[in-house]
């Protein structure tokens, strides 16, 4: 049996797509210009850290939460149990990196952008693990 979608669902795609986006278009800013003076990042935030510059970080941002989550957002919508799957592993690998990230560069609270992705990739993680939408996608 098919459940209708819930407002739950509509969450956890309009979340994953919000990530997809802004993954996206930071991952493409990094690239594009790997000293992170684009977006406001100063290179010296990596000194210590295994990376000369954003480009891996910004390969990794673009691929794991900027494309990743665009193709799962389209599962999401479609309905594919693969799509809950996705999104899990979306909400895991946005706290993984938020605490890598600190771990690399520290807490920076200005602009709060660490606090609202790791809030994000919470709320993911509880929506994609609800009941509702578990029922939904199984």
């Amino acid at each position: 049996m098919r459940y209708k979608k819930t407002f739950s669902i509509y969450l956890l795609i309009i979340f994953v797509l919000l990530q997809g986006i802004s993954g996206l278009l930071g991952g493409i800013s990094l690239i594009i210009d790997p000293s992170g003076g684009q977006i406001g990042l100063p290179v010296n935030w990596l000194e210590g850290s295994p990376f000369e510059n954003f480009l891996i970080p910004g390969i990794i941002l673009l691929t794991v939460l900027g494309v990743f989550p665009l193709v799962t957002t389209m599962g999401l919508i479609s309905g594919t149990r693969k799509a809950l799957i996705s999104s899990r592993l979306i909400g895991y690998a946005l706290l993984i990196w938020i605490g890598v990230e600190i771990i690399i560069i520290g807490y920076r609270p200005d602009p709060p952008l660490q606090l609202i992705f790791g809030i994000e990739g919470v709320i993911i993680l509880l929506l994609a693990y609800s009941t509702v939408v578990t029922n939904y996608y199984t």
